[in-house]
Parts: structure tokens; sequence; C-alpha cells
């Protein structure tokens, strides 16, 4: 069988499901709403919807007063007990996936249940639907007469009490269809290793003579895979190694700070990065257009959708609201319930509203992963685009950074003390420092208030990281791989003096 014919079977195949998502954009509401109502029907034998009342609710009003808004903490006993082999707790099909989730280099681990209909109707419906609206957005795509190279996290699969748990992309790439270990690399086998070192050398070896035509990986641990590429091939760029090379999914983290350097590795007009928004929680939004920095929220992945205003936040006692009610342009808390099992759960992530029809957004930051210990609200969209202004000024590009604050001592004023890893540094450190600051002022009024006249907040202080610093301390903490991020944002100096002292 000849590779362009099995690049139109697959791509035929995929485009088919255009149609059901052109459903959910003609009637995103009536989606949403049917849905909730089928969430509740599955599962109203459960002990969490006999103890939450589910037979009795009829509306979203009747669910908002019945079931409280929830983090993992309030769900962990539950999660637990499931663990260790009891079913129908809450949801009714056996689970016996958790997804091993971190979220954050500081967190201790979260054991997300996976059910079969999430894993079927969320996590890899959103794989085919992401090469779904790549295709139909570019008819002349050759992407399956080659293979997608797929770098997931460190991943094993243990074991206990006849429940499975590990990182997310360990256990979709146990569950993937046939077309799709066919269609990918590294093999199965090498997707798997737990020791991210050898996994990367055996990754190296297992493509370098393939005919690579697409990447999906988070950036970070991307850019490292590709860059020892080009010190193992030692070739100028990647198109030398994969000339075949057309597109690349991303997600996990903002791309906008290695999208220079992605650029210099693929230097080619045409190539495509197409982002995606999932966690162990659930697959949220994919981006549907080319040359867009917009994501499409998918509505019919088994995922009912609330949000939190972020001016009102407060937590689990916050008051939510459904996708009916949003507003462009506000920061909100996302809050889902789902086919795993998930009720009203904050998963700690904010986004912004860019378009009403269709749903898209824009992913904002962390609940969580903000500064603001002198009342200047910073969040990582701020800081991301005023390192974005400052490094273009200065022709600088970024490979890491962590921000913490300089608290108040003996009357001197507070501040930001940043700690920055750069591909290519800037001339001149003070310089980049002064048009970080200008940059911030401009983008938030509260940062610009407190600034003024140093009265609150000095200039911030900017370290040069050394080559490999953060690497090395994600390696210290035995964090390499996948979906461990570095904390860029923190009301604490942990993470700070913890770089510094490395």
């Amino acid at each position: 069988m000849s590779f362009p014919f099995i690049n139109s079977i697959i791509s035929w195949f995929l485009k088919k499901r255009k149609h059901q998502v052109e459903l959910f954009l003609k009637y995103p509401i009536d989606v949403q709403n049917e849905l909730l109502q089928k969430l509740l029907n599955t599962a109203k034998n459960t002990e969490f919807g006999k103890q939450h009342n589910f037979y009795s609710i009829k509306n979203y009003i009747d669910f908002t007063n019945n079931v409280p808004i929830q983090k993992y903490e309030s769900i962990e006993p539950l999660i637990e007990r499931c663990r260790k082999g009891e079913q129908n707790l809450f949801w009714p099909t056996t689970i016996k996936w958790f997804a091993k989730s971190s979220g954050t280099t500081n967190a201790k681990s979260k054991f997300i249940p996976v059910s079969n209909e999430a894993l079927e109707g969320c996590h890899l419906k959103a794989g085919k639907d992401m090469l779904c609206l790549y295709i139909n957005n570019n008819e002349e795509t050759q992407m399956f007469t080659g293979k997608g190279l797929k770098l997931g996290g460190s991943t094993a699969i243990y074991e206990d009490n006849n429940s499975h748990f590990g990182d997310l992309s360990a256990i979709i790439t146990e569950n993937l269809p046939f077309w799709a270990d066919y269609s990918s690399a590294p093999s199965q086998e090498v997707s798997l290793m737990a020791e991210w070192e050898t996994k990367m050398e055996a990754i190296i070896n297992e493509t370098i003579n393939e005919n690579i035509t697409s990447l999906v990986g988070v950036p970070s641990w991307m850019l490292v895979l590709l860059n020892r590429v080009l010190e193992k091939t030692g070739k100028d760029n990647i198109l030398e190694v994969w000339p075949n090379l057309e597109v690349y999914f991303h997600g996990g983290v903002n791309f906008n700070p290695y999208r220079e350097q992605y650029k210099k590795l693929i230097p080619k007009d045409s190539f495509k990065y197409y982002e995606t928004y999932n966690a162990s929680e659930g697959f949220f939004a994919i981006q549907d257009q080319n040359n867009s920095e917009e994501l499409l929220l998918m509505l019919d992945y088994g995922i009912f959708y609330e949000f939190i205003p972020m001016d009102s936040y407060d937590g689990e006692n916050s008051t939510a609201i459904p996708l009916s009610e949003v507003k462009k342009d506000v920061n909100y808390a996302v809050v889902i319930t789902t086919n795993g099992g998930l009720w009203r759960y904050l998963i700690g992530d904010t986004v912004k509203f860019t378009s009403l029809n269709p749903y898209r957004i824009k992913i904002t930051g962390r609940t969580k992963h903000h500064i603001n210990v002198f009342g200047e609200e910073l969040i990582i969209e701020n800081a991301e685009e005023a390192l974005k202004i400052a490094s273009t000024k200065t022709n600088a590009s970024i490979r890491d950074y962590t921000v913490g604050p300089i608290f108040m001592n003996d009357n001197k004023s507070g501040g930001h003390e940043w700690v920055i890893e750069f591909s290519t540094p800037p001339k001149s450190i003070d310089t980049f420092t002064e048009l970080l600051d200008n940059a911030l002022k401009c983008i938030n009024s509260d940062y610009e208030a407190k600034r003024y006249n140093n009265m609150t907040l000095s200039l911030p202080k900017v370290h040069q990281a050394r080559q490999g610093l953060f690497y090395d301390w994600l390696s210290k903490k035995g964090k390499l791989g996948g979906q461990h991020k570095v904390p860029r944002l923190s009301n604490k100096r942990d993470f700070v003096d913890e770089l510094l002292n490395l």
C-alpha cells in the first residue's frame, strides 16, 4: 500500500468528524445543557449522586444548589477509596485508570480518575479532532505520508490494588488505536520508558532516520529534544533532518516565550503551529484556525463548563456562571463537571473568551500562579506579554523563568525578583530590566500604581541564570519531562531561593 494512499484514507476518515463539530458550533448552549442532564442521569445511583440529590436536579440552578464547587482536597477521600477498589462512588462504570498529576513542581501528587468514557469520549476523541481540524484547514497536507513524533512524559504505568496509575500520556499510549501506533514514533516501548535521559537518547536513535512530518509535545521539553537531535546529527536546523516536517501540535505551557527559538530551529514560512489545551482532568480546547492564538472550546467531550469571574474569585466559596453568561475579555477560573466523575471541579486554570460565536478562548494562567503580595495582581498573561516586549526590543530569547517577591524590610519598598534563563541573552541586563518594568506598567494598572515613585514596589531585580539551571533544578526534584513545569509566578520566595542557591 502506497504512502499517498494511506494519507488519503486517514485524512478522509478524520475529516468526517467535522460535521459533529459543526453541530455544537451551531447549538452550543443546547449541547451543554443536554450534556449536564446526561451526566447527572448517568451518575444518579452513585454514592455522590445520592448524597447530592441528582434525582431531583432538573436544571442548572438546581445543580448549583445541590452540588458544591470543589478542589482536589475535597474529593480526595472518595478518590482514595476508588483507588483501593471501591466502585460506583462518583461514576457508575468501573474506573481502573488514574492519571497521576503533580500540576506544578511544589504540589503533591493528585490521582485524577479516568473512566472509559473519558478516555474514549474525551482524550482519544480530542486527539482525532486535533488532526481533523488541521486537515480541514490544510487540504494539501501530506502528514500521513510520514510519522508523528510524540514526546510524552517519563511515562511508566504502575499498579496498585488492581488500579493503574501513571502520566496521562502513558495511559493514552496504552490505549491508542492501531492506526495511531502505526503512524507515530517512537515505538510504544520507548514511549513508556520511565528514565528521561535514556528515553531521550532512545527517541533520537529511533527517529533521526524516519520521515517525521509532525511533532506533538510540550514546548519546553520538545525544545530540549530538538536541540539534542541537532547535536547528534551535526545539522544546522531540523529541516535538514526531517525535510517533510509540516506542523507542531503543542500545549502545556505558553508558547510565546519559545516561538522565536522554534522559528530558528524550523526555518520554514509555511510551517504550522497548532495549540491544544488539555490536562489530566480532560481535553478542553483546540486551535481551529491556521496562524491563530485562539482555541475553540470543545463542547461535546463529556465536559460541562462553568466559569468564575476572577475579580470575585473565592475558591470553593465562589459563585460560578454557565457558558451562556460569559463575556469577552473577562478573566475566568474554569470549573468542570466530567464523564470521569469530577463534579464542579476547580482545575486551577484561568481563561478569557476572545469570541462568543463560536466560543473561543485564550489561556491566561493559573488561579494560584500570580503575585499579589503588594496588591499588584500580576498574572502570567501580564508577565509573558511584558517579557515578549522586552525580548523583542533587545533581540533576546528566553528559555525559562520564574518570579518571586522581595518582601518589604526596614521601611524599604518591596519588589519582584526574576530568574531568567536566556537562550539568547540581551546585550544589557539593565536595559532589559527597564523595558520589562515599563511594559508591566503599561499592561497592568495595579502594578503601575504600586511602582509610583518606588513607594510600594521598586524596580524589578533580574538575574541572568546560567545555561541549564532550570533543567538541573527539575532533574534534582525528579521532575524531568512531560507535563512537569517550572512555576512562573509565586507569592513565596521558595522557587527563586532554590534556583539562586543552585
